[in-house]
C-alpha cells in the first residue's frame, strides 16, 4: 500500500466538528489552543460554538482548518505509517505543507490568516461570486465561461462532471444560464464571500507573495503535488511561486489526484474535517480506496 493524504479547504468546517475524536485524543485540543495562543483568539470555542457565519469568515475559516488538519495529522502519525504523496485543496495546500514539514506551524497560521484577510478585501462584498455546474465536462464549462461578457472563469476543477466556477456576479450569473442551456445537470450559486481563484484574486497576491517571502520554508519532506501544476514542484522558487500564484489561478484537483496515482498512490486518506475530498477522489478513480481521518473508527 502506498499512502496519499490530502487536505481539505474552504467549505469543509462546520460548527461542532472533532468534538467527538477530541474527546478521545486531547492533544487535538491542545494543538488549537497552540493555534489561539498564536492568533490571539480563541480557534476551538469558534469551531464549538459558532455562530457559523464568524466560522465561515474567510480569515478565520483557513487557520482553523489548518489548525484542524496538523491535529489529526499528528494523531494519525502515531499510529499509521507516513504518506509518500501530500495534497491538498486550495487552503489545504498549506495545510499539506506544514505536516510535511515545509512550513512552521506558527507561521503558517499567520500565513493563512492574511491570505484570508486578503482574498476577502480583493473584491467587495457582492461583486464577486461562484457556481458550481454539475453534468458537464471540463471543455464544456470553460466554452460557456469563455462566450458571456465580463471576467468568469473555471476556478476549481473537482472531479468528471463537477466544476466550480468564479468571476464577477454578472459573469457568473450569465455563464450559469449558460451551462444550463449547455445540458448542465445542475448549475448554482455558492454562498461564498468571493471569487476565489479567478484573475479578480490578482490584487491580493502582491502583498501576500511579500509576506511569503517573509517566512522560512523549505521543501516540503514528503513530495506534495501542487494544485496549479499538478506536478511536485523542481524547487524552492517553483514551489513559492506555485503559491501565490494559486491565489487567482484555477486548483486542477482531478489531475493532482491523477497524478498521485500515476506515481504509485494506492489508497488515500482525508486528513481534514469531513469527507469532501473523499468524495471526490472516488469520483476521479472509483477504484482507489480512501478514507476521512475525521470519521469514527478510522483513527
Amino acid at each position: 500500500m502506498t499512502l496519499g493524504a490530502v487536505f481539505p479547504g474552504q467549505g469543509a468546517q462546520s460548527v461542532g466538528m472533532l468534538a467527538d475524536l477530541a474527546a478521545t485524543y486531547t492533544t487535538i485540543v491542545d494543538k488549537f489552543s497552540e493555534a489561539s495562543d498564536v492568533l490571539g483568539f480563541d480557534l476551538w470555542e469558534m469551531v464549538q460554538k459558532g455562530p457559523p457565519e464568524d466560522l465561515s469568515a474567510t480569515q478565520n475559516t483557513q487557520p482553523i482548518l489548518l489548525a484542524a488538519s496538523a491535529a489529526l495529522w499528528d494523531v494519525w502519525q502515531k499510529q499509521s505509517p507516513s504518506p509518500s504523496y501530500v495534497a491538498g485543496h486550495s487552503l489545504g495546500e498549506y495545510s499539506a505543507l506544514t505536516c510535511a514539514g515545509a512550513l512552521n506551524f506558527a507561521d503558517a497560521l499567520r500565513l493563512v490568516r492574511l491570505r484570508g484577510e486578503l482574498m476577502e478585501a480583493a473584491v467587495p462584498r457582492g461583486q464577486g461570486a461562484m457556481a458550481a455546474i454539475m453534468g458537464l465536462d471540463d471543455p464544456q464549462v470553460v466554452a460557456c465561461c469563455e462566450h458571456v461578457e465580463g471576467v468568469v472563469v473555471a476556478a476549481n476543477f473537482n472531479a468528471p462532471g463537477q466544476v466550480v466556477i468564479a468571476g464577477a456576479t454578472a459573469a457568473v450569473e450569465a455563464a450559469v444560464v449558460a451551462c444550463k442551456a449547455d445540458g448542465a445537470k445542475r448549475a448554482v450559486l455558492l454562498d461564498v464571500s468571493g471569487p476565489f481563484h479567478s484573475p479578480l484574486m490578482a490584487a491580493a497576491q502582491s502583498e501576500f507573495a511579500e509576506a511569503l517571502n517573509r517566512i522560512p520554508l523549505t521543501l516540503p519532506s514528503i513530495p506534495i503535488i501542487q494544485n496549479v501544476s499538478a506536478k511536485v514542484p523542481n524547487d524552492l522558487n517553483e514551489l513559492r511561486t506555485n503559491l501565490v500564484a494559486q491565489i487567482a489561478e484555477p486548483v486542477r484537483w482531478s489531475e493532482c489526484v491523477n497524478q498521485m496515482i500515476s506515481l504509485g498512490v494506492t489508497d488515500f486518506a482525508e486528513c481534514g474535517p469531513g469527507s469532501v475530498l473523499a468524495g471526490l477522489i472516488r469520483r476521479i478513480s472509483k477504484s482507489t480506496p480512501t478514507s476521512g481521518l475525521s470519521k469514527a473508527g478510522v483513527l
